[in-house]
């Protein structure tokens, strides 16, 4: 069953043709804790499209799971935000943060930054539908409204409609001319606008999130914001969440080893196959699993020297434990 209020201490973002449900069973397995987002789903794909399945489902063992939806109709996404509860996830977030063109084209996305009344209008309307948290993950601007103020105003409007929670990438989009890889990187960081939001709105829960790779950056966040969301550094770098349940979740169990992870994702790769699913479709999520470790690049190749191949099945991940 999901849990009724999850935890954002720590999260690992919604991230599209990375964030599928084969890296989040692959992350589970490393944290059982860490709160997890899908890749964000259109609403014009689910009320419009034939295989819900596809888009909404997950395996049980992802909780806490939530499930991010595009759009820009406060109708559209209420429906889908009641969908997404009747699947099972944990949370429902809109996507306010995404700067590419095709969501800019379909008017979401960072976009609606300069919209405020309009996602007051979403977060309202989906809250009719659902019981689970409603949360916004958002820019702290957009090129032409990139001001503290301007921000807090978006913030105050979202607030007054009932957000259960904010997820706040710190850096503006600049919507034209920069791809979406290089407004990860380019605009720059800008935590100090983050930490006042948080003085300026202290009942609000709000998570950061934009270029946090260490426990260090996330220990120094948790002291001033209620959540960390961790972004490409989870993906590129898994077991970095080792140790997530112990430092930030209180855990007393057992610290995963990257062999264990290995055996656990076996049944799980077999069980996909016999399903009709390719191997390189999960296995390509875990090639960073030994990631600054000796071996990383031997690991790498020995999954990507097979997983392609005809008949390739879970015996790869078999043969290279026996190694």
């Amino acid at each position: 069953m999901p849990s009724p209020v999850p935890s954002h201490r720590v999260s690992v973002a919604p991230m599209m043709d990375w964030t599928d449900r084969h890296f989040r069973f692959f992350l589970r397995l490393i944290s059982k804790h860490a709160l997890l987002y899908t890749e964000m789903v259109t609403t014009g794909a689910i009320l419009r499209g034939k295989d819900n399945h596809r888009h909404l489902d997950f395996s049980k063992e992802e909780h806490p799971v939530a499930l991010q939806l595009g759009g820009d109709s406060p109708k559209a996404l209420a429906e889908c935000a009641n969908i997404g509860e009747n699947y099972g996830y944990d949370e429902i977030n809109l996507n306010v943060g995404c700067p590419s063109d095709k969501v800019q084209s379909g008017s979401f996305g960072a976009c609606l930054m300069k919209e405020p009344e309009l996602v007051a209008e979403m977060v309202s309307s989906c809250k009719t539908k659902v019981k689970i948290p409603v949360t916004v993950k958002h820019r702290i601007g957009v090129n032409g409204k990139e001001s503290y103020e301007d921000l807090y105003h978006f913030v105050s409007k979202i607030n007054e409609a009932g957000v259960d929670h904010i997820i706040v990438h710190a850096r503006i989009a600049i919507l034209e001319g920069l791809s979406p890889k290089e407004n990860r990187t380019i605009p720059p960081l800008r935590y100090d606008d983050v930490y006042r939001l948080k003085n300026d709105f202290p009942n609000l829960p709000i998570t950061i999130n934009g270029g946090i790779k260490t426990h260090s950056e996330i220990e120094n966040h948790l002291t001033k914001l209620d959540g960390v969301m961790i972004g490409r550094a989870a993906y590129d770098n898994p077991f970095l969440f080792a140790n997530v349940d112990s430092l930030y979740f209180e855990s007393k169990e057992i610290l995963p080893t990257r062999e264990r992870v290995l055996k656990e994702m076996i049944p799980y790769l077999k069980s996909f196959r016999l399903g009709g699913g390719k191997v390189h479709h999960v296995l390509r999520h875990i090639l960073g699993l030994y990631h600054g470790e000796n071996g990383a690049k031997e690991f790498r190749k020995f999954l990507t020297d097979r997983m392609h191949l005809p008949g390739a099945n879970e015996s790869i991940l078999e043969d290279y434990l026996a190694r």
